[in-house]
């Protein structure tokens, strides 16, 4: 067995640069908001001068727009297999919610930068946000269409009660990545569940706008 070194490949060493340009520019988010983000200060963390930044990202904005893209990509994949399983609501909501909150868990600095510039002051970023949370809508209407309770609603109506389930997600969350301790976080969980719950049981009651 060789004892030489592991040489590291040119584009090794920029994805690591890259990773690492990620990683401190949440680290400051933790006490900022993207938009008062210093180039200056993220290159100096990172240990690059400011022109090397350029060579992984054009501007700031399309880091926004990286950091959005990692906070989503997974959590929708990993929610959209649970609901190719059982469709049994109660079923379904309790599944959701455990995998929502371990990912919140898991990843607390990417979704309190989301939760932060949901409304923040850079368009790019906010609007990246808005389109992110718009595809969960949709994939969920989307799957909400195969539960045998809703078989008779049209678009509309599959889209309110999805919107619905979004915006109690998203105000969790936001709650969530707040807290500073596990059981403030439990009760935040357990709430949520009970709400979608709630919401689905009246969704049952609900006659159709456009079915």
């Amino acid at each position: 067995m060789s004892d030489a070194p592991t040489v590291e490949t040119r584009q090794e060493r920029k994805d690591r640069t890259r990773r690492a340009i990620l990683d401190a520019a949440l680290d400051l988010l933790a006490d900022t908001s993207f938009g008062a983000l210093s180039l200056r200060q993220l290159t100096k963390t990172v240990g690059i001068v400011p022109t090397a930044f350029y060579r992984h990202f054009a501007t700031l904005d399309e880091l926004g727009l990286a950091l959005v893209d990692e906070s989503f990509v997974s959590l929708r994949t990993v929610l959209a297999d649970v609901r190719r399983g059982d469709l049994e609501p109660a079923t379904l909501i309790d599944s959701s919610v455990a995998v929502l909150a371990e990912h919140l868990a898991a990843d607390l600095p990417h979704f309190r930068f989301i939760c932060r510039e949901r409304y923040g002051g850079v368009a790019a970023v906010s609007e990246a946000i808005r389109h992110e949370l718009e595809l969960f809508e949709r994939e969920l209407a989307r799957d909400l269409a195969r539960m045998p309770q809703l078989t008779a609603w049209g678009a509309r109506d599959l889209g309110l009660l999805a919107g619905l389930l979004v915006n109690l997600m998203v105000a969790a969350a936001g709650e969530f990545v707040s807290a500073d301790d596990a059981r403030t976080r439990n009760r935040i969980t357990d709430m949520l569940r009970d709400q979608a719950k709630m919401a689905v049981i009246g969704a049952a009651g609900w006659q159709p706008l456009d079915g």
